[in-house]
């Protein structure tokens, strides 16, 4: 049986993640993916877009964590949130993703603190409350797709607004990907 150019270039990152038995930490993920060597061509069975939201495509999934192609269109951004228990890796595999991290203020509202752009090949670690979030905020026409890793499975988030001090909650879905998975 053939071995698919995903499973070759992704079988060290989910030997390590199919062997844990508790959550990775934020140093045991960056570490997992500054080491991976894996290009866009790599994962394409799991490029796939959603027209009005990004679409997380689940690579594979164990107890201990998700894997996943997350594809961004322009203008496309996450909620504002944290990862309520989660810790989240994500490589940036082809575009340039702009991520901005908030904090509460004495008032409860949140502020931005820092917006920076990540490109081709780097990466992201985060986890528990710190709040962020990501965007694709080229050019129309120009895609982001991204590795993301939880661990545990990010099930729910706490998402935040910048007019309201209601600390809100999204259960994120998961749309399988065409191809068999790893």
């Amino acid at each position: 049986m053939a071995t698919s150019p995903c499973t070759e270039k992704l079988s060290s990152l989910v030997e390590y993640l199919d062997g844990l038995n508790k959550r990775a930490t934020i140093e045991e993920l960056r570490q997992q993916l500054t080491d991976l060597d894996i290009t866009l061509d790599d994962v394409s069975e799991f490029v796939r877009f959603g027209e009005k939201n990004y679409l997380r495509n689940l690579v594979r999934e164990g107890k201990w964590y998700h894997l996943l192609v997350i594809c961004w269109r322009s203008g496309q951004r996450s909620p504002i949130h944290n990862h309520a228990g989660s810790t989240c890796g994500l490589r940036i595999l082809d575009g340039v993703a702009t991520e901005t991290k908030f904090e509460t203020t004495p008032s409860q509202l949140i502020k931005a603190i820092e917006s920076s752009d990540m490109t081709t090949g780097e990466l992201a670690v985060t986890q528990d409350s710190e709040i962020h979030q990501v965007s694709n905020l080229q050019t129309e026409g120009t895609d982001l797709i991204t590795l993301y890793i939880y661990s545990p499975p990010l099930l729910r988030m706490d998402t935040y607004s910048l007019t309201d001090k209601t600390v809100g909650e999204f259960k994120p879905l998961f749309y399988e990907s065409a191809g068999s998975g790893i």
